[in-house]
């Protein structure tokens, strides 16, 4: 019934369904701008090392949900963490285990490469998901906040080093 498998350049039109489907349910589907052109370069060429893996999970083989994720390194541990980006179930497959399945699965892949942690961020609202979490014996790091820059502030940060200079 259930399989994952690991997202092949065939699968990128079907990543960014996903992606933007996550978006809509994260209720800021304007914010969902990545390309198909940009997937296949960041992680799907030979040219440079991917800067992400995906697997997909197929429910009697239609497609149910993906994970997109990367590896951090933690200067304290001196190993390489396995950080979740995104893990989208489609609703209509909820219910199923699919999405602990996939946590389950990079647990594993984390597990086999190394990694001295997982990590991923929720929504606040999301109580489901962080009561799910929970039960998985996922910790909530209340005391780190996440911070960003992007678009025009990032430019500007960026400006800052001509003006040192």
């Amino acid at each position: 019934m259930l399989s994952i498998r690991p997202a092949s350049i065939e699968d990128v039109p079907l990543i960014l369904e996903l992606i933007r489907e996550l978006a809509e349910y994260e209720r800021e589907p304007q914010a969902a701008i990545a390309t198909a052109e940009d997937l296949i370069r960041d992680g799907f060429t030979r040219e440079a090392a991917p800067k992400f893996r995906v697997v997909i999970a197929e429910w009697d083989g239609r497609s149910a949900g993906f994970a997109l994720f990367f590896y951090n390194y933690s200067t304290w541990q001196g190993r390489p963490g396995l950080y979740l980006e995104d893990l989208f179930v489609r609703p209509v497959f909820r219910g199923k285990g699919i999405g602990k399945a996939l946590l389950v699965h990079l647990a594993n892949t984390a597990v086999k490469e190394n990694c001295g942690r997982f990590q991923w961020q929720v929504l606040d609202w999301n109580t489901p998901a962080i009561d799910f979490y929970k039960s998985l014996g996922a910790e909530v790091m209340k005391e780190w906040l996440t911070m960003r820059v992007e678009n025009d502030a990032l430019q500007r940060m960026a400006a800052l080093r001509d003006e040192e200079q």
